[in-house]
C-alpha cells in the first residue's frame, strides 16, 4: 500500500489528528492502517528523553551524554566534528527508539543577553549555517530526524510567545535566514521547526511567505514543518500555511477539530489537509523502520532506509567524544608571559566552586540528564596535586563571601600559580528569560581582584553561556574561555591549563567591553510586543569592524601555545564574472616548537565603497582548521562563488554583486589580518533603472551611455562645460565642480543653466538617450 493509498483510506478525523501530536513527545498512530506513531525529544547537544510534560513533578529524564552546548562546540570552527556529535546523538536517540532530535538551534546572536544564547552557535549566519549542516548530515546518517530551529528570527526570551520581530527584507536574508538556508539546502534535515515569535507581523506558525514561499518553493524543503511547543496561535490559518504537525498534542478539547470544521465547511479545502498528511507519512517512513508503506515513496533522499536498531552505544567511547569536541573548543583568550601551559612542578591552587562542581550546560527544554560528569579538580589529580579553595557560593555569589575569599587569597599568597574558575552561575542565564546586563556576580569580580593582587601569576578559567564583562582582565596573565564545556568539559579544561591538548577554538561571537558597545543595545527588547531590529545587517563583528569600535574580544580570536605563519596567498584570477568560481590557496607554516591547530578565516570586503550599497567593512566566507608539526608547511584552499560577494537586493528579490574590486582576507580573527589579495568581479545581472528630471548626475553617469549623455548635456550648459576637467583645488570653481555629482537636471535647467529647454524636453532627452 503506498502513500496515496493510506491518505484514501483516512477518516477526515484521522487525517486531522496526524497532523498533531498523541501527547507531549509523540505523533499520534493510526493502528489500523499500520501507522506508527513517532517519539521526539529534546536533543541539540544530548538527548533529554521525559515521558512527563511540564506539569509533572517528575521531570527526570534518561542518562545520556551531555555533549558541550553549541556556544563552545562553534568555537571548534570543526564540521567534522559537528558531524562526530550528530552521530553520536543519533545512536544514543537509536537505543531510546527516538525517531527525531529536536536540534540544532541557529538563530543569531543579536545580543548577549539572550538567556538561550549557550542553545545557539554564532552572531555570524555563515558559521552557524556550516555548523549547523554538519550535525544534521551526522544524525541522519544513521536514519535518526532532526528539526532545525528556530524558524524565524527568534533572538530573545522576553515576551517569546506575542513579540514581533520587525526587520527589514534586506536584514532578514544577510543575517536572519543564511544558517536556515544553508542547512536546508545541504542537509535537508527531515523538519523544521517554526518559532513562537511574530515576524513582521504575523506569526511564524501561520507565515505562509516563511513555511511555504522561503521554505519549501525557494529552498527546496521536502519535509515538514513543526511547531515548536505551543507555538500554534490559528490551527487552521497554520496548516494552510504549511505547518504539518502541531506540538504537543495534550490540550482539551484539541485543535484537531479546527480543522474537520473547517474542511467540513469548506474555510480549508481537503487537499491541503492530503498534503500535509502525505508530507507527515513521508516522514514516517523517513524515520521509523516499521513504518507501513513502501519506502519507495519517501523522500529520494530519505535516511530512514538505512536505518539500524541499536540496543546499546559505548558510553565511554561517547565520554571521550565530548571531551575531545571540549578541548577543541576552549578558547584561550589571553596567554601573558606564556604563564600556559601550567608545569606539573608547580605549586598551583584552584578557587571557585565551578572548579569542583562545573557548571556545565543551560537551563531549559536542552537540559541533559548526564551519564557522568568530570569536574576540574577530579581531572587534574591526573598530572598532579592541587589545593583547592571553594572562594564562593555558586548559589549566592553577587556578594562577597569573606571567609572563603581570605582562604582563597591566603592560599594563593603561598602557591606559584592561581587558577580561579568563575562564571555565570544557572540563575542569570536560562531558556524562559533574558539577562538585564552582562556583568558576572560581584563577590566573583572581587574574588578576582583580590586574588590577583595577592599573586599576579592568576588564571581565570570562564564557564558561562554568553559574554560577560571582565573589569579584571588587565589583572591576571591567563583567561580561557571555556564556555559550558558538557559534561567531560573539566577534564578538557585541565587538558589545556597542562598542555596536553593545545587550545585551538576562535570565539564564535563577538566580546564587547560594556553591553552598551553591542549595536542593538538601545533596541533589544523592543517596546511591550514590538521588536524593532534597528541596527539591521550590522548585528556583532560587522558592527564593531565597520564602526572601528575595539571589543574586549574580537570574533574569531584564539591562542595557541604554538606560532604560525600566513604567506602566499593565491588567487585563481584577479577578474572574474558573478558567475565564475574563484579558487583562493594559502600556506601555513607551525613556527612554534609543538603540534597545534590553526582555524584559518577567510573574509570578503568591497574595497572601496560608495552610495549604491551600506554593507559591513568584511564578512566571513569561509574557514579551516588545520592541523601542523612544528615546521610543517601545508596548503589551504577555499572556492568562492556567487554568494561570497552578494547582498540581497530588495528590487530585484534576489542576490546580486555589485561590479567592483573585492579584497579577498585571510585572518587569524576580524580584526588579526595576516594577508589579502585584490579581485575585480563583474556582475552579470543588471539591476533594472530608469533616470528622470530627479535623477543625480553621480547616478546618471553610472548608467549605460551615462556618461556620454553628461557631456552632451555639458555642452548644452554654460556653467557645465567650464568643468569637464577638474580645476585645481582650492580655487572657487573646485567647489562648484565637486557639487555637480549632487545636481539634478530639473535643478539645472532651474538654475537657467540648461538654456533654451523646458522639462518636457529635459524629460524626452532623458528618455531617449537614458531609457531605450
Amino acid at each position: 500500500m503506498n502513500i496515496k493509498e493510506i491518505i484514501s483510506k483516512m477518516t477526515l478525523e484521522e487525517k486531522a489528528g496526524l497532523c498533531s501530536g498523541m501527547n507531549y513527545w509523540e505523533t499520534k498512530p493510526v493502528e489500523r492502517l499500520g501507522i506508527p506513531s513517532v517519539l521526539m525529544t529534546d536533543g541539540p547537544h544530548g538527548l533529554r528523553k521525559t515521558n512527563t510534560g511540564p506539569s509533572s513533578k517528575d521531570r527526570t529524564s534518561v542518562p545520556s551524554t551531555c555533549f558541550p552546548p553549541a556556544v563552545l562546540s562553534a568555537c571548534s570552527f570543526d564540521t567534522e566534528l559537528l558531524f562526530e556529535i550528530g552521530t553520536a546523538i543519533a545512536e544514543e536517540a537509536l537505543t531510546e527508539e527516538i525517531r527525531i532530535i529536536l536540534g540544532p538551534g541557529v538563530n543569531i546572536k543579536r545580543s548577549p543577553l539572550c538567556g538561550r544564547n549557550f542553545e545557539y552557535f554564532s552572531e555570524d549566519p555563515y558559521l552557524a549555517g556550516e555548523m549547523a549542516t554538519a550535525f544534521i548530515k551526522g544524525a541522519e546518517a544513521k536514519g535518526v530526524g532532526t528539526s532545525l530551529k528556530h524558524f524565524a528570527a527568534n533572538n530573545q526570551e522576553t515576551r517569546r510567545w506575542s513579540s514581533d520581530s520587525r526587520i527589514d527584507e534586506r536584514t532578514l536574508r544577510e543575517i536572519y535566514l543564511p544558517a536556515f538556508k544553508k542547512a536546508v539546502e545541504e542537509a535537508q534535515p527531515a523538519t523544521v521547526m517554526c518559532s513562537y515569535n511574530r515576524v513582521n507581523g504575523e506569526y511564524a506558525s501561520e507565515s505562509y511567505r516563511l513555511l511555504t514561499e522561503i521554505l519549501r518553493d525557494q529552498w527546496g524543503f521536502d519535509g515538514i514543518v513543526v511547531s515548536d511547543w505551543g507555538a500554534v496561535n490559528d490551527r487552521v490559518k497554520g496548516l494552510a500555511a504549511g505547518l504539518e504537525l502541531e506540538m504537543p498534542g495534550v490540550a482539551e478539547p484539541s485543535n484537531d477539530a479546527y480543522i474537520v470544521d473547517a474542511v467540513r465547511s469548506g474555510k480549508l479545502k481537503e487537499e491541503v489537509l492530503d498534503l500535509a498528511v502525505e508530507r507527515l507519512l513521508k516522514l514516517i517512513i523517513r524515520v521509523h523502520p516499521d513504518a507501513h508503506s513502501d519506502r519507495s515513496n519517501a523522500a529520494s533522499n530519505a535516511p530512514g532506509q538505512n536505518i539500524k536498531e541499536v540496543k546499546s552505544f559505548d558510553k565511554e567511547e561517547h565520554n571521550k567524544l565530548a571531551r575531545k569536541v571540549a578541548a577543541e573548543s576552549i578558547v584561550l583568550l589571553k596567554n601573558e608571559n606564556n604563564i600556559l601551559p601550567l608545569g606539573k612542578d608547580k605549586s598551583i591552587v584552584f578557587i571557585g566552586e565551578f572548579a569542583e562542581t562545573p557548571r556545565y550546560q543551560g537551563a531549559g527544554s536542552s537540559r541533559v540528564n548526564p551519564i557522568k560528569i568530570t569536574s576540574a579538580l577530579d581531572a587534574a589529580e591526573a598530572y598532579c596535586g592541587i589545593t583547592f579553595c571553594k572562594g564562593y557560593n555558586a548559589s549566592d555569589c553577587d556578594e562577597p563571601d569573606r571567609v572563603l575569599e581570605d582562604e582563597a587569597v591566603s592560599a594563593a599568597k603561598t602557591a606559584d600559580v592561581c587558577v580561579i574558575f568563575a562564571g555565570l552561575p544557572p540563575a542569570y542565564e536560562s531558556e524562559g528569560y533574558d539577562r538585564t546586563h552582562m556583568h558576572m556576580p560581584g563577590g566573583q569580580n572581587m574574588l578576582i581582584e583580590a586574588v590577583s593582587a595577592a599573586n599576579p601569576n592568576t588564571v581565570v578559567v570562564l564557564h558561562n553561556g554568553s559574554p560577560v564583562e571582565m573589569p579584571w582582565a588587565n589583572k591576571v596573565k591567563g583567561i580561557i574561555e571555556a564556555y559550558l564545556g558538557g559534561q567531560a568539559g573539566g577534564g578538557a579544561v585541565v587538558d589545556i591549563l597542562f598542555g596536553v591538548s593545545n587550545p585551538c577554538g576562535k570565539l564564535a561571537e563577538s566580546f564587547p567591553k560594556k553591553l552598551s558597545d553591542n549595536p542593538s543595545y538601545l533596541y533589544y527588547l523592543g517596546e511591550r510586543d514590538l521588536t524593532e531590529y534597528r541596527e539591521g545587517i550590522f548585528v556583532g563583528y560587522r558592527y564593531y569592524d565597520t564602526k572601528e569600535m575595539e571589543t574586549l574580544f574580537p570574533f574569531g580570536h584564539g591562542l595557541s601555545y604554538t606560532a604560525f605563519e600566513y604567506s602566499n596567498l593565491r588567487l585563481s584570477s584577479v577578474s572574474i564574472k558573478d558567475t565564475d568560481t574563484l579558487s583562493v590557496s594559502v600556506d601555513i607554516k607551525n613556527t612554534g616548537s609543538i603540534e597545534g591547530k590553526e582555524i584559518v578565516q577567510l573574509y570578503t570586503a568591497q574595497k572601496e565603497k560608495d552610495d549604491r550599497l551600506i554593507r559591513a567593512n568584511k564578512e566571513l566566507k569561509g574557514f579551516a582548521k588545520v592541523s601542523l608539526t612544528p615546521g610543517e608547511t601545508k596548503t589551504i584552499s577555499f572556492k568562492l562563488d556567487k554568494s561570497a560577494f552578494a547582498y540581497f537586493n530588495t528590487e530585484i528579490n534576489d542576490w546580486h554583486v555589485l561590479s567592483a574590486v573585492y579584497e579577498v582576507i585571510i585572518g587569524r580573527s576580524c580584526t588579526n589580518i595576516a594577508l589579502s589579495a585584490e579581485v575585480t568581479v563583474e556582475s552579470t545581472i543588471e539591476i533594472p533603472f530608469k533616470a528622470d528630471e530627479n535623477t543625480t548626475v553621480r547616478d546618471i553617469i553610472r548608467m549605460k551611455n551615462g556618461e556620454t549623455f553628461y557631456m552632451e548635456m555639458a555642452d548644452k550648459s554654460p556653467l557645465l562645460s567650464r568643468f569637464k576637467e577638474p580645476p585645481d583645488p582650492g580655487t572657487p570653481e573646485y567647489m562648484h565642480y565637486k557639487a555637480i555629482p549632487e545636481m539634478v537636471p530639473r535643478q539645472v535647467r532651474l538654475m537657467g543653466l540648461l538654456p533654451g529647454m523646458s522639462l518636457e524636453d529635459v524629460k524626452n532627452i532623458i528618455d531617449e538617450k537614458l531609457n531605450k
